[in-house]
């Protein structure tokens, strides 16, 4: 579900158009996404999905034109049990995956359920292996056991190679060999501590494409612990990377993962790489994920904070008819509304454009006292002023 967006949408520097920049990209293909707010997402702090609100979240997610939606780990509770048997039977476009650790009752409940394809994870870096008592000979045989159980029972697979950024190299190309021997068509590479830098992303993608040969569709799932998380996945693109992991909002463990509309958003934008998501949906998904996760996003956050297209500044509300002077790219992009608020920060122009947004009529003369109680009002109220206040200064202001 390829969103169309037009050259004179987007209002970038031209020196993007350099080829260290715009190099090494294989545009004939359209990057896709892997959405796992429902099972990496759920892991922040405090955040609970109920079934039905999973549910809810899926279709959104099918809307917005992600690839393949993971449903969850249905071993966790009857609740995730619920949602995932809701899922499967809703028939999205988007593909519904299970999540599975190399354990044959984590498959098996996916059997039961009737799910046919599933992503298995176990951990290949030394540090990750020693902290749950593994060895490698051990690693390799749980990969074996539950590929090998998935496959005997038609599901596909991509193996999931946990910690794979801090591995031993030569170890994770060793169960990433075995793993496909056993019949997985698909790997994951997993930054799983957000611990490797853009560049290396790029390199090590390439390298583990080259290993494991051009059929294999690889995914990348990265973390954003040193706020990296879309250069790194823009990164892995360039290193030949199929498919995009990540959450709405960026949603995840500790500071969360890649969020999947602002590297879509970068990646259409900045790199004119083809992306699958339909951005004009990432609001409205946002929205419907923060609720249900009770939590907030900040109001600059890229793609879905509120205030991207709203000015307070006086000095930009005077910009404002020029859109391209003031943002980088078209708010219809994402559905947005670009509007003016008032307060301590406004000027002349954001009294006349307010006044004009409205439907009130000020006399010319009158604009500059209008704009010194709003700059009161909003200073000794440290807040916005509403527009039924803006409404009774100008009343009061145009009568004298």
């Amino acid at each position: 579900m390829s969103q169309k967006i037009r050259a004179d949408q987007v209002w970038i520097s031209p020196l993007n158009q350099h080829e260290n920049v715009q190099g090494g990209f294989d545009r004939s293909r359209t990057v896709r996404f892997y959405d796992t707010t429902l099972r990496d997402g759920e892991q922040a702090i405090g955040v609970v999905f109920t079934a039905q609100e999973k549910f809810d979240i899926a279709c959104k997610l099918d809307s917005l034109g992600v690839g393949r939606i993971e449903s969850g780990f249905p071993r966790v509770s009857e609740e995730d049990t619920l949602a995932v048997r809701r899922m499967l039977d809703a028939g999205f476009s988007a593909e519904i995956w299970g999540f599975a650790r190399c354990v044959i009752a984590d498959l098996d409940a996916h059997i039961e359920l009737g799910t046919e394809q599933v992503l298995i994870e176990i951990s290949t870096s030394d540090v990750k292996m020693k902290a749950y008592g593994f060895t490698r000979d051990g690693v390799k045989e749980r990969v074996k056991n539950a590929v090998q159980h998935a496959r005997d029972h038609d599901m596909r697979v991509n193996f999931f190679a946990v910690d794979a950024t801090r591995s031993d190299q030569a170890f994770l190309k060793d169960v990433y060999s075995l793993a496909l021997e056993t019949g997985a068509e698909e790997v994951s590479v997993v930054d799983t501590i957000g611990a490797l830098a853009p560049e290396a992303v790029e390199t090590m993608i390439r390298d583990i494409a080259a290993h494991v040969g051009a059929h294999v569709p690889i995914h990348w799932h990265g973390h954003n612990d040193f706020g990296l998380a879309t250069s790194s996945a823009i990164a892995a693109v360039r290193g030949g990377a199929h498919w995009i992991q990540g959450t709405i909002n960026g949603m995840g463990e500790r500071a969360g993962n890649a969020d999947i509309c602002e590297v879509a958003l970068a990646l259409r934008c900045l790199y004119n790489m083809p992306v699958e998501l339909d951005l004009s949906k990432a609001r409205e998904v946002s929205r419907l994920v923060r609720n249900a996760g009770g939590y907030q996003v900040d109001g600059w956050k890229p793609v879905v904070g509120e205030n991207l297209f709203v000015r307070e500044s006086g000095a930009v509300a005077s910009q404002f008819h020029i859109p391209e002077a003031i943002e980088p790219y078209s708010a219809d992009i994402v559905a947005a509304q670009r509007r003016i608020v008032l307060g301590k920060k406004s000027g002349l122009d954001s009294i006349r454009l307010k006044a004009l947004e409205l439907g009130i009529e000020i006399p010319p003369e009158s604009v500059p006292a209008v704009l010194s109680r709003v700059k009161a009002l909003g200073s000794q109220s440290q807040r916005l002023v509403t527009d039924d206040e803006f409404r009774q200064i100008t009343a009061q202001c145009s009568t004298g």
